[in-house]
């Protein structure tokens, strides 16, 4: 009943609007007196609207009814958008039929399409009218969304318009556009419709040619608009593949516009139509350029002055890529994530922030990479000691004479580094390179949505080139590769590689001889290996290493200059030398020389490790071994160009498949036993450890060497086993050698505090069941690997097992883990709070028992025996009735019977030092080692370099009188320094060196110095490494050392042009939140600083300052890039996530009068920009900028930035009360979201939209309304309504 009487009364209301429309023609009635009588008729502008078109646009012709409607618009009565609407369903279907109505329908168009300001005060019709409009374009059908507020509702119609009067000329101009998905279907002038009346034939015909260029007229108008804009770019960012298809239509358009005489009469207005739309992609919004903070915003007028310095090819721009891989070659680390896939975000980001083309971004990662592997050698430390030399240089010679001497030697075995850094040069970043250029492709599609810049591009050389005529990435890393032959002083091969750089640069003359030979047809066509001196450099190593993964051909061998003349001339005279992988893959069995050979020489193609991998599963036993032997060998350290499938190669050897049916009463892992002793000798050098590391495969090396310690360590030896340093291998051996490996992957030494910062992108304590974790994720959906980490060699093997192991599955080893836990907690095996008098230690000491007589245990069962043992000794050595001679033997017959018993040793020395109950026992050359004769010097030297670096604390010093140690770290240097230094026992000096260093910084001063004279006076070749060593000691305790150390470095990066600003040593300061601050407070200091030189410059001249504003304002962005990365490399994801936390918004809501004084208004800008600057940038190299996040950010990105701009809304709104200047809160929001907007658009998605209305009614209120804009436009659907009440409000 209620339907029917609704009925009837809409029956009735439309059939009065009727008979008062034929009154008032009748009666011949202006616009005015329609309004006033047809208002009396309905209240609903929606029927209203709805009758006069349904009824009246096609039955009733008169001009008077399109003056009403026309006026009708303009007063406000009815809804543009609902009418348009509805004459768009009924017009252009019947716009041949009706060319009349087609006309004034366009003309209602241009008029009226983009005024969306009255729809407010239809309130009582706003439901009917959305839901008319949907109906009629079926927005909902077409665009797969609910249409359910205005906001959408006219985004939609206006990109259905053009799309629809676009397809209407293919129609009328004959053409037919494939694969297009189509919708379902100014000036203020007088309309020209007083003429219209009845049309013959002919004037239709006339009429419908010109309706076609008014189309296009209107199309033009409407497109140019800013209102436009904006609704088109809503479409661009929300639903990508439609906006593509309106390109596609355009394209289309311009490649038949020739064809048809309709649209060759129209070439202007179809051009200029096409430009309008173009410019949506690449819109930048006009920010308010007469302020300060406007300038600031505009990152695009303050682009870094150059990309390299012409002569050691640094930019401080670039340091990000300085200071990641100085800390991703740091040895006492070991990272899980691969540095391929950190890398990739760090080019990405850093090429979007510093606004570079691609050459420069390429160009400026080679030279990074180069200067890494110069560092090793351009200042090589001779035998001499330290205090002979003369520090008479300037502080930033120092800082960077420091951060060298200090990574000369690799703190996890004092050998030179140089193949991890060449790891990162030839393998890591062709790797990550390639990433980037497979994301080529999508970035072309997708334009990137505004993250790139746009405009004019410097090259960095002198010549600009615009973004149009921009080469895609591949060019940009051939014009790098081609460029960076200028950087002469960087290319000079290290002396150990000096003939592999030779012999890439004889293949390439080699490869141009033949090609010559074969033009002429003549000559020889084989190859030279290696000429005597081909003027090789390490260009040709990375040229050979980019053709080997297929990012550029071998024409690059002709570049002019690659290769001299003279070398081709003489390529066809040099002896042919046989490579011993030929030998190898023609089935030369592998003896003595054969496996020296390819041992020593890297293998060069897949398929030839891949036979060594199957020799090393398959073949006989000593084939086994020899294959892991060579395996391990120079393919491994460095065969670059195939480096990244010989580690993978590596992890699988060391989890050997089950054979089919095997049912054997032991482990099949035994029967490898020769095999696995060599792969885990072989990948147990620093290097090699660092090197698998370096690619990420640290959670997969943990799984592996798991089962092997578990296995082994249960096995009983069948026979008295030789030492385990012997050639033969043992079972002991075997499970030393994993189980010492698996230690050094998660640091087992360290506190968990400092695994914590240390961790990487983890948060919390870094542990064997985190390793799993992550092992676990990454082969939970092998076929879609996590966002970003895509890598090219990661999809071709796949390792033994597949299936997800928990440390539950090794009760062995997870029951040593637990015990390891409870001792570091202080608690003795039993419990005991001080040095007990058992017989134990008596029975050890004064039996007669025969040493050699061991017994022949588990390794296990031995392990847990270590600690009742220690404790033993430890007493009687305390009371006197146990010798220290005789407890360090008997500590080193243990190391020697099972070496995997030093982890207990350490552990439990490590735990009894932090219960701090023993007594300190002299070190004076009779009880135990003194270290006497050079501990005076090896102060003198620490106190020097601490001094060179810009450190002056209080340092005590020993003097005269005998040093003391706790018993448990004077047992456990004594024991160390008798271990031999030979290459056999690196696996163990791995372990003791960063283990005792650990151990040491918990004893009082001078423990360290103490240690390290000792070491000293053993290896006196190792002299200035373990005084650097030994100098890292005094952050650990003094934290005012680090904040010298670090202003040091901020003063040594804005002073100096070359060399490393990175300060290692900050790592090495536990309290992470101090840290933290102290950076934070540097990089705000030489902000303010900064804005020194220009704040007597008044803002009225702000244009004429221009170009000392932005040199001004790059010094501030300089110290803000450097800030923000030794966030990242101090504390990782969670440092980054504490700054947006707690430290920022402390920063905002602290006042610091009292601490700067009085400040100029520049001064206070800078600072804030620069904090902003910091904060964005820092979070972008953690993070990415991207719509694919790292893993490791994918949940965290949106909540953390979305949490600390909530924040600002708040204090926007005044919720929350500030303590910092205004002006410094003004210019730090503006321009955070300036480089939020520019840079990472893709974190604004993430952010709640009700957020993003805040921030923006704050911009608005600072007049900054077209940036409040830019940033609603990227906040998704959800802010689509707010985009449109924005921009009617700026209208």
């Amino acid at each position: 009943m209620k339907m029917e009487e609704e009925w009837r009364i809409a029956i009735a209301s439309e059939q009065r609007v009727l008979e008062t429309v034929k009154r008032c023609q009748e009666r011949q009635e202006g616009p005015v007196k329609w309004a006033l009588e047809l208002g009396k008729c309905t209240s609903s502008a929606a029927e209203l609207g709805h009758v006069l078109v349904t009824h009246l646009c096609f039955n009733n012709k008169h001009p008077c009814l399109w003056k009403f409607i026309d006026y009708a618009l303009d007063s406000q009565l009815l809804s543009p958008i609902h009418v348009l609407s509805l004459l768009t369903e009924r017009v252009i279907p019947h716009r041949r039929s009706q060319p009349q109505a087609f006309r004034l329908y366009l003309e209602l168009l241009s008029r009226h399409s983009l005024s969306f300001h009255n729809h407010h005060h239809l309130h009582a019709s706003y439901t009917k009218i959305l839901q008319s409009v949907d109906v009629s374009l079926q927005l909902s059908h077409t665009y797969k969304v609910s249409v359910e507020d205005f906001g959408h509702a006219l985004v939609l119609f206006f990109f259905t318009i053009v799309v629809s009067l676009i397809d209407t000329l293919f129609d009328d101009c004959g053409l037919e556009p494939l694969h297009l998905d189509t919708p379902t279907t100014a000036d203020h002038h007088q309309m020209d419709i007083d003429s219209i009346g009845s049309f013959d034939i002919e004037n239709n015909q006339q009429i419908r040619t010109n309706n076609s260029l008014t189309t296009i007229e209107v199309l033009a108008k409407l497109t140019e608009s800013r209102k436009a804009m904006v609704l088109l770019r809503l479409v661009h960012f929300n639903m990508p593949e439609k906006f593509n298809g309106l390109l596609q239509r355009l394209n289309f358009l311009e490649a038949n516009k020739l064809a048809s005489s309709k649209l060759k009469s129209a070439n202007q207005l179809l051009d200029r139509l096409c430009a309008n739309i173009k410019k949506v992609v690449g819109y930048n919004y006009k920010l308010n350029k007469r302020s300060l903070i406007g300038m600031l915003i505009d990152t695009k007028s303050l682009r870094p002055v150059s990309c390299c310095n012409s002569e050691s090819g640094w930019s401080a721009c670039w340091v990000s890529f300085d200071i990641y891989m100085e800390h991703a070659v740091d040895g006492r680390q070991l990272p899980v994530t691969s540095a391929v896939i950190i890398l990739t975000h760090t080019i990405k980001t850093l090429q979007v922030f510093n606004q570079a083309s691609w050459q420069e971004t390429f160009l400026a990662l080679w030279l990074s990479a180069l200067r890494l592997v110069q560092r090793v050698e351009a200042n090589p430390i001779p035998s001499c000691s330290l205090s002979d030399r003369k520090y008479k240089h300037t502080v930033p010679e120092l800082c960077s004479s420091f951060c060298l001497l200090q990574e000369r030697d690799p703190p996890e075995g004092p050998i030179p580094h140089l193949e991890a850094r060449l790891c990162v040069l030839l393998c890591i970043v062709p790797l990550a390179i390639a990433i980037v250029l497979a994301d080529d492709t999508q970035v072309n599609v997708s334009s990137v949505h505004g993250a790139m810049p746009s405009g004019y591009m410097e090259t960095g050389y002198g010549h600009g080139m615009d973004e149009k005529s921009l080469a895609p990435r591949k060019q940009g890393l051939i014009s790098s590769l081609q460029v960076l032959g200028n950087f002469t002083g960087l290319l000079c091969p290290p002396a150990s590689i000096a003939g592999v750089a030779n012999s890439a640069a004889a293949k390439a003359s080699s490869f141009i001889s033949i090609s010559k030979n074969a033009k002429d047809c003549s000559g020889s066509d084989s190859p030279s290996d290696t000429p005597l001196n081909s003027g090789g450099n390490m260009r040709h190593l990375i040229v050979e290493a980019c053709i080997a993964r297929n990012l550029i051909d071998t024409s690059a061998y002709f570049w002019p200059g690659y290769v001299s003349a003279s070398v081709v001339a003489l390529a066809d005279l040099s002896s042919v030398q046989k490579s011993p992988w030929s030998t190898f893959m023609e089935g030369a069995p592998l003896d003595g020389s054969l496996i020296n050979s390819l041992s020593s020489t890297p293998a060069s193609s897949l398929a030839e490790i891949e036979r060594l991998y199957h020799i090393a599963l398959n073949g006989s036993a000593e084939e086994r071994s020899a294959a892991a032997k060579i395996l391990c060998g120079a393919s491994l350290s460095r065969g670059w160009n195939i480096q990244e499938h010989v580690v993978h190669f590596v992890v699988k050897l060391l989890s050997p498949s089950i054979p089919p049916g095997y049912t054997g009463p032991r482990s099949h892992l035994v029967d490898h036993m020769s095999m696995l002793s060599a792969i885990l000798f072989g990948a147990s050098s620093v290097d090699n450890v660092h090197i698998l590391s370096l690619h990420g495969l640290v959670p997969e090396v943990a799984a592996a060497l798991m089962p092997l310690c578990e296995t082994f360590g249960s096995l009983i030896p069948t026979s008295s086993n030789k030492s385990s340093t012997g050639d033969e291998p043992s079972v002991y051996m075997v499970f030393s050698a994993a189980f010492l490996f698996l230690l050094r992957l998660w640091k087992f030494y360290r506190p968990p505090l400092e695994q914590c910062i240390t961790g990487g992108a983890t948060v919390g304590e870094l542990t064997l069941e985190y390793l799993l974790l992550l092992r676990n994720r990454r082969i939970a959906s092998p076929g879609s690997p996590a966002p970003g980490e895509k890598n090219s060699n990661l999809d071709q093997h796949e390792f033994a097992s597949d299936k997800p192991i928990y440390i539950d599955y090794f009760p062995k080893l997870r029951a040593c883990m637990i015990y390891w836990k409870m001792t570091k907690g202080g608690a003795s095996p039993d419990n005991s709070s001080a040095p007990s008098t058992g017989s134990a230690c008596e029975s050890a000491a004064n039996s007669g028992e025969d040493v050699y007589q061991r017994p022949m245990l588990p390794a296990w069962e031995v392990l847990e025996a270590i600690p009742f043992v220690l404790e033993a000794i430890l007493t009687a050595c305390a009371y006197g009735r146990l010798s220290s001679r005789d407890l360090t033997t008997g500590l080193r017959d243990l190391v020697d019977f099972l070496p995997a018993s030093l982890a207990a040793i350490i552990s439990y020395f490590s735990a009894e030092v932090t219960r701090g109950i023993w007594k300190p026992v002299p070190m004076n050359g009779t009880d135990w080692p003194s270290p006497a004769a050079i501990l005076p010097s090896v102060e003198s030297e620490m106190k020097e370099i601490l001094a060179g670096a810009g450190v002056n604390v209080p340092f005590s010093s020993s003097g005269t009188s005998t040093v003391m140690l706790p018993l448990p770290i004077a047992a456990l240097v004594s024991l160390t320094i008798t271990f031999k230094l030979n290459r056999s026992l690196e696996y163990i000096h791995a372990v003791v060196g960063p283990a005792l260093e650990n151990c040491a910084s918990g004893c009082p001063w001078p423990s360290i110095p103490t240690i390290g004279s000792l070491w000293a006076q053993k290896v006196r070749r190792w002299h200035d490494f373990i005084v650097v060593s030994c100098s890292r000691s005094v952050f650990r305790q003094n934290k005012e050392a680090g904040a010298q150390l670090l202003r040091s470095c901020f003063t040594s990066f804005l002073g100096s042009h070359v060399s490393t600003y990175f300060v290692d040593q900050s790592k090495t300061i536990h309290n992470v939140q101090y840290v933290r601050d102290v950076i934070v407070g540097l990089v705000a200091e030489y902000a303010r600083e900064s804005a020194a030189r220009w704040a007597g410059s008044e803002l009225p001249c702000l244009k004429s300052s221009q170009a000392s504003l932005s040199l001004v304002t790059c010094k501030a962005r300089e110290v803000a890039t450097l800030g923000a990365s030794l966030l990242c490399v101090t504390g990782g994801l969670h440092q980054i996530q504490e700054l947006y936390r707690e430290t920022i918004p402390t920063w905002l809501l602290s006042s610091r009068v009292e601490k700067v004084g009085e400040l100029s208004a520049a001064a206070r800008i800078m600072e804030g920009y620069a904090m902003a600057y910091m904060l964005v940038l820092s979070g972008s190299l953690v993070w990415g900028v991207g719509s694919k996040p790292p893993s490791w950010a994918v949940s965290r990105r949106g909540r953390i930035v979305g949490n600390h701009l909530e924040f600002l809304g708040r204090v926007l709104e005044g919720n929350i009360s500030l303590g910092c200047d205004p002006a410094t809160w003004k210019a730090y929001v503006s321009c955070l979201v300036g480089l939020v907007v520019s840079c990472a658009p893709e974190w604004i998605k993430g952010v709640k939209s009700e957020t993003l209305r805040k921030l923006a009614g704050g911009l608005r209120g600072w007049h900054e309304c077209e940036l409040a804009l830019s940033l609603l436009e990227r906040g998704g659907v959800a802010s689509i309504s707010s985009v449109v009440q924005l921009l009617n409000v700026i209208n």
